[in-house]
């Protein structure tokens, strides 16, 4: 190469600006924190306390139900079925309204399981994370993936049993239960047949077509007692036989 040419490579590397690039994003669903929710602010943090005296009391807690507000829905439109199959387990009620995988992590990281040792632990969580943020499937899962990690590590000797993520909107074409339906498929796979296991019941809930009746979910989200009573009763040969109950036999 003479030194013309070597002169101008120089020029052309001193001048030739270097484009910066962008850190990537954080996924915030693997990420561990305090509902911030404007909304929530007032009762979240009141009621993680609540549940962490709640489970002192109990001192014995052989299920745990965990999620968001369709788990929460337990306690109001869901009564009855609570009070039905679930309180005479010694259940715990987890469920936050508003709830992403990341507020489920720094609950479990802040006592929310500490000294209890319950036979079986039921997730649903992620459709906050699809209807508040459109957090991307692989996203959503990766933050369900570090909560069954996190129950791994502090429970064990507890079973877990993730449940699909309910149906939303009242198409199958919508877009956030497209989200939720992509969730699903990736979830699926973290289910290994012997300490964790996978349930999908969202055919319970729609038609034939695919429809999700407003007399089940009236806002296309959340069950009335009708939808409870399906979600329950739908999962209680699964719950029976994963807490080795002589009923599952």
């Amino acid at each position: 190469m003479n030194r013309w040419k070597l002169a101008h490579l120089l020029i052309l590397l001193v001048t030739t600006p270097v484009i910066a690039q962008e850190p990537p994003k954080p996924i915030l669903a693997i990420i561990p924190d305090v509902q911030t929710a404007e909304w929530a602010k007032r009762w979240w943090m009141p009621r993680h306390e609540e549940k962490l005296r709640v489970k002192a009391e109990m001192k014995d807690v052989d299920l745990l139900l965990i999620g968001d507000s369709i788990t929460h829905g337990f306690e109001s439109g869901g009564k009855a079925m609570w009070d039905k199959y679930y309180a005479p387990r010694k259940a715990l009620n987890l469920g936050f309204s508003g709830d992403r995988t990341e507020n489920v992590l720094w609950r479990l990281q802040h006592g929310a399981v500490e000294e209890i040792s319950p036979k079986l632990a039921v997730i649903m969580i992620g459709t906050n994370n699809t209807g508040h943020r459109q957090d991307p499937p692989k996203e959503t899962s990766a933050g369900i993936q570090a909560i069954v990690g996190e129950l791994k590590k502090q429970l064990p000797d507890t079973k877990v049993l993730l449940l699909a993520i309910f149906p939303r909107g009242e198409k199958p074409n919508d877009r956030l239960r497209k989200i939720n339906d992509g969730i699903n498929e990736i979830v699926a796979g973290y289910a290994d047949g012997e300490k964790v296991f996978f349930l999908d019941i969202n055919d319970k809930f729609l038609t034939q077509d695919g429809t999700l009746p407003k007399s089940i979910m009236p806002d296309l989200l959340h069950p009335n007692d009708k939808g409870y009573a399906i979600w329950a009763e739908t999962i209680e040969p699964t719950i029976a036989k994963l807490m080795g109950e002589s009923s599952a036999e």
